[in-house]
C-alpha cells in the first residue's frame, strides 16, 4: 500500500495538481503577470506551451512561474552534479616513520605530508616501534612535535602525539 502523503511530497507540483485560490503568476521572462487563479494562469500557459509549476509554497499568495519543466528539471539535475563533483571529502592520509629516521628521510615525510594538507587532507603521523624502542617514546613525541611545528603554516594539529599499542600517532588538519 503506497502513503499517498508521502507520494504527493515527492511529486512536483505542477500544472493540474496546484490547488490554491490564487496565486502570484511569474511569466518566462520573470516579469510579475499579478494574482491571478491557477486555472488562469495554466490556460496562459498552455497556450504558449508550457507548464505552470509551483516555485514556492511558503509565499502569500503561493509563487508559480511558466516555464519548461522537463528543462527546468534538468537544469537542477545539472546543478545537483556540478555541486557534488566540486566538493572534496577529506581523507586521512598517512605518514609513517620511526624515531630513529635520518633528516633526509624525514624531510621526505615532511614534503608528503605537506602535499596532503595543500589538497585538503588530513594527515596521521605516525612512529612506529619495534622491539625495546617503545622505552623512547619520548623522542618519538619529540619527533613529532618536530614535525607539527615545521607544518604550523599549513596545518593544525587536530589530535596531539598519542600512545596506540607499538606505534605514537598524531593528527593533523589543514588550515582553513
Amino acid at each position: 500500500m503506497i502513503d499517498k502523503r508521502h507520494y504527493n511530497r515527492d511529486v512536483p507540483q505542477i500544472n493540474e495538481r496546484i490547488r490554491f485560490p490564487k496565486i502570484r503568476a511569474i511569466d518566462t521572462d520573470g516579469s510579475q503577470m499579478g494574482i491571478i487563479t491557477p486555472q488562469e494562469a495554466l490556460r496562459i500557459a498552455q497556450e504558449k506551451e508550457l507548464d505552470l509549476v509551483l516555485v514556492s509554497d511558503k509565499a502569500d499568495p503561493p509563487v508559480c512561474r511558466i516555464m519548461d519543466y522537463g528543462k527546468y528539471k534538468f537544469e537542477q539535475e545539472k546543478k545537483r552534479k556540478e555541486a557534488k563533483r566540486k566538493q572534496h571529502a577529506a581523507e586521512v592520509k598517512e605518514v609513517k616513520m620511526r624515531y630513529k629516521i635520518e633528516e633526509h628521510d624525514y624531510n621526505v615525510r615532511l614534503s608528503q605530508a605537506q602535499r596532503f594538507l595543500k589538497s585538503g587532507d588530513k594527515v596521521k603521523a605516525t612512529v612506529m616501534f619495534r622491539g625495546r624502542e617503545i622505552q623512547h617514546s619520548d623522542l618519538a613525541e619529540t619527533l613529532l612535535n618536530r614535525m607539527a611545528t615545521d607544518l604550523k603554516e599549513l596545518a593544525e594539529v587536530q589530535q596531539g602525539p598519542k600512545r596506540e599499542g607499538r606505534s605514537m600517532m598524531m593528527l593533523l588538519s589543514p588550515k582553513k
